[in-house]
């Protein structure tokens, strides 16, 4: 685990505690099946655009289904100046944590 993920237990801490904002990368079909309950939602490819209205001030947490895209847009806010991080293991491995989410999320 590289020093910018943070574990399912560890994320859900943070946004508990309102000390961090989450974003899911995923596509629109993948949120509608499933969520995790207070994120905001902006597709990986329209991140740049919406770069500006991410708070620089509060940690950013970004997730995806397994992690992959959400770790490149961890990693290009972060080269940025955000205080962002990736969930490790996504939303898959959040539900595997017994964290909550809304909807269903598929396995494979």
């Amino acid at each position: 685990m590289t020093l910018r993920e943070l574990s399912p237990e560890i994320a859900a801490e943070l946004l508990a505690r309102g000390d961090a904002q989450l974003v899911d990368v995923r596509e629109p079909y993948e949120h509608a099946a499933g969520r995790i309950a207070g994120a905001r939602h902006v597709e990986l490819g329209a991140l740049t655009g919406q770069a500006e209205t991410i708070d620089r001030e509060t940690p950013v947490v970004f997730y995806c289904r397994v992690g992959a895209r959400s770790a490149m847009a961890a990693e290009a806010f972060a080269a940025s100046g955000w205080d962002a991080y990736n969930l490790s293991g996504g939303i898959v491995s959040w539900a595997a944590s017994g964290l909550p989410i809304e909807g269903e999320i598929a396995e494979h």
